[in-house]
């Protein structure tokens, strides 16, 4: 079962763009939700996560201060809003779950390996 990110597209510096992270299949609050990158040459890298509460997130350093995770239950989406995008913002995005069902206070982390149900990206292109 694949997650579906969607919400990419062509933007200039310092704009900005919201993903979509959702699926048919399950229910997203079973699960901490990641939202990975991948740079053209470059590994896939974390840059948030949400674990089963809303409350509990985290951010990669280099990205902290623009994105924002979110969840809305009822339409089974979790988003990210990202501001003032830099040309190094350019890559496709990934959502996916983590791999085992945790307790509602459990952190999330950034780690790819942890993760599963990954779909097919969607690309993010920062340019002028």
């Amino acid at each position: 079962v694949q997650l579906q990110a969607s919400g990419g597209g062509l933007v200039q510096p310092g704009e900005s763009l919201r993903l979509s992270c959702t699926t048919s299949r399950f229910n997203l609050e079973n699960y901490a939700i990641g939202w990975f990158r991948q740079a053209p040459g470059k590994e896939r890298e974390g840059i948030s996560c949400m674990g089963r509460s809303s409350e509990i997130t985290d951010y990669a350093d280099s990205v902290k201060d623009r994105l924002t995770i979110s969840r809305d239950k009822t339409r089974n989406t979790v988003y990210l809003q990202m501001n003032s995008l830099r040309p190094d913002d350019t890559a496709v995005y990934y959502c996916a779950r983590a791999r085992r069902r945790t307790v509602l206070t459990a952190t999330c982390y950034l780690n790819v390996d942890d993760y599963t149900s990954w779909g097919q990206g969607t690309l993010v292109t920062v340019s002028s």
